[in-house]
């Protein structure tokens, strides 16, 4: 017996029971119309948006982290104007981000800056990416200053400036310190990406409201969402601990 022919037996009945009933919301959540393929819709473009806003976060994060790190390398007395200037900005934008809601910013950049751009995809990825630029900011800082000050002390003394010293010595040994930081920081930025239906972004959270608005029943694609959200967290935390593991054994070579 088909997904369909159960369907229809069990609408059929006077009184269906729970697992019968549980079926049918199912059925008119996921098969009905062939819905399940708006559900794969919305998650290629949360895919699509993640991938955009991490990009764009690691770059702004990076630039952000080297900046604020700088004046802890200036000797006393030969400090740079124009760096304090500009390491003053970053710090602002950081606890700027950080203080507010990640809805407050969407809604700006969505309702306000941008708001008769259609293109709400590439808005919601930008949004989350500059938001996202905030805290890979503090998670890179962080692992810059754990290193011993040896390490660019060495870059230095090999005529290397500061931002090669940082580009070839310092940041790849922190990657290895900050990695399950930024694995969260990813996953975190993938669950957020169910917020750019607010301002139009048509994510998997899209079209779910879009068929429970056609079914009345709430539940069924509420939790088929959630699964979809569970399963890619499961992909992407195994594949952060296969990256791990590597790093780890090619520490012991």
């Amino acid at each position: 017996m088909g997904f369909t022919q159960l369907y229809e037996t069990f609408k059929a009945l006077d009184n269906p029971g729970f697992w019968q009933n549980t079926y049918i919301q199912f059925y008119n959540a996921w098969f009905y119309e062939g819905r399940w393929v708006r559900y794969f819709e919305g998650l290629l473009t949360t895919l699509e948006v993640t991938v955009m806003a991490l990009a764009l976060g690691v770059i702004l994060g990076v630039v952000v982290a080297v900046i604020r790190t700088a004046p802890d390398q200036q000797r006393l007395g030969n400090r740079n104007p124009v760096l304090g200037i500009i390491n003053l900005i970053c710090k602002v934008y950081v606890t700027g981000l950080r203080g507010t809601p990640m809805m407050v910013p969407l809604r700006i950049m969505g309702l306000v800056i941008f708001a008769s751009n259609r293109n709400k995809t590439l808005i919601g990825a930008l949004s989350l990416g500059i938001n996202s630029g905030a805290y890979v900011a503090e998670i890179i800082r962080g692992g810059l200053m754990s290193l011993d000050p040896g390490q660019a002390e060495a870059g230095r003394s090999l005529g290397l400036g500061y931002f090669d010293t940082m580009r070839f010595i310092v940041i790849p040994q922190a990657f290895k310190a900050i990695l399950p930081s930024l694995g969260n920081e990813f996953i975190t930025l993938l669950k957020d990406t169910s917020l750019i239906n607010v301002i139009g972004g048509k994510e998997v959270v899209y079209f779910a409201q879009a068929i429970i608005t056609k079914t009345y029943q709430p539940m069924m694609p509420y939790l088929i969402t959630a699964v979809m959200y569970l399963i890619l967290v499961l992909i992407f935390t195994w594949l952060q601990g296969k990256l791990e593991r590597r790093l780890r054994q090619s520490d012991r070579r």
